[in-house]
């Protein structure tokens, strides 16, 4: 039996479309993590883009700018992790239905775990 390509063209142009409208959303969506107790803050949006950094003060010392840059380290890395958390979850909320029948599916999507 011969699948029939109008119809699978058709689902695939229909991915497309909803993958296209979850990056736009995921521009204005962002997640925030932290490393030292809270002492540093970031925060990253779905485009994987640190948007903003908050520092508490008691953490900035000059003769320890190490301990800062590990906490820097981590609360980015967190925050990438959720980040592609937050991604993988959107895409399969918004492409479920939509993907069945597709073969190969799913493809090379960043952050997409089927």
């Amino acid at each position: 039996m011969k699948p029939d390509l109008k119809a699978l063209f058709k689902q695939i142009e229909k991915v497309q479309e909803e993958l296209e409208r979850i990056q736009a959303e995921l521009e204005n969506k962002t997640v925030t993590e932290e490393a030292g107790g809270g002492m540093v803050k970031v925060t990253i949006n779905g485009k994987k883009e640190v948007v903003k950094i908050e520092i508490d003060k008691e953490v900035v010392n000059p003769d320890d700018i190490e301990m800062l840059e590990d906490l820097l380290v981590a609360a980015v890395n967190k925050a990438l992790q959720s980040a592609d958390k937050m991604i993988s979850e959107e895409i399969a909320k918004a492409t479920s239905g939509l993907i069945t029948g597709i073969p190969g599916f799913p493809f090379n999507f960043p952050g997409f775990k089927a």
